[in-house]
């Protein structure tokens, strides 16, 4: 049986008619553009239907909620503006929902850039609560049915255009896995992402280390300390050559008091 599927696009200030031969989209599509305009636009592009919603505002979980709530395919995947998928991808896609009918959501693999590479998937299996934290919106595809009777939304506190940095995406998987849904990996790969410029990163500096402090109070709860101090030993490496790791964890640390209610 042939499910339908659409593309979830959040977009910032594009060309949403030449934006499904760019990515390359092989299914229906909802495209939303946060821009200076609010239009209604939807044209035909090799047969799929493509329903592009222009709107005067900002924020990245603000974009991907007016996606999802608009979806009614029986799959939907989510999407950047700057991916480009595979040929094939979206029948690759519905062939590993054939093939595990118990999956609600199932992650998928994609070719990034090196020095913006978070994941890697190379084998197949479940994803749990603490393993949740790495994988990035665009790998999401999931039964739309399964998500709306969940009631799940991406937060309006984190990601591009927000108060907090990135983390929308780890947040939204961890809710779903909260509430019940039976999330999956699959070592296929369905495009790859052209490197741009992060709209939210800026270097390891304060602000990256703080923010993630409070994405943690919110992703790992009573455990966010220990998840805190496991991250920054894991990639001290990287992320602590111009700022030493007691102070990294320190800041994480106030991050996580402060939304506690705590202040410094």
């Amino acid at each position: 049986m042939d499910m339908k599927m659409q593309f979830l696009v959040s977009a910032v200030k594009e060309d949403v008619e030449t934006l499904a031969e760019r990515m390359n989209l092989q299914a229906d599509a909802i495209i939303v553009n946060q821009c200076d305009e609010n239009v209604y636009r939807e044209y035909t592009y090799q047969g799929h239907t493509m329903k592009c919603y222009s709107f005067a505002e900002r924020g990245v979980g603000l974009s991907r909620n007016n996606c999802l709530m608009r979806a009614d395919g029986d799959l939907c995947v989510f999407a950047d503006e700057d991916i480009v998928y595979r040929p094939g991808a979206a029948r690759a896609i519905a062939l590993e929902f054939e093939k595990n009918p118990k999956a609600d959501m199932i992650l998928f693999d994609m070719e990034v850039p090196r020095d913006r590479a978070t994941y890697h998937i190379d084998t197949y299996g479940r994803v749990r609560w603490y393993n949740c934290g790495r994988y990035p919106t665009y790998s999401f595809a999931a039964r739309t049915e399964k998500l709306h009777e969940a009631n799940v939304t991406f937060s309006l506190l984190f990601g591009g255009g927000a108060r907090y940095s990135n983390g929308e995406d780890s947040l939204f998987l961890a809710e779903c896995i909260r509430k019940g849904l039976k999330v999956y990996k699959a070592p296929v790969t369905i495009g790859k992402e052209n490197g741009r410029p992060s709209t939210w990163f800026h270097g390891y500096n304060e602000k990256f280390f703080y923010d993630r402090g409070v994405l943690y109070h919110f992703l790992y709860g009573r455990a966010a300390l220990l998840m805190a101090l496991r991250f920054l030993y894991k990639h001290k490496g990287v992320m602590c050559k111009e700022m030493p790791f007691s102070r990294a964890f320190s800041l994480m640390c106030k991050g996580i008091r402060r939304e506690n209610g705590r202040q410094e």
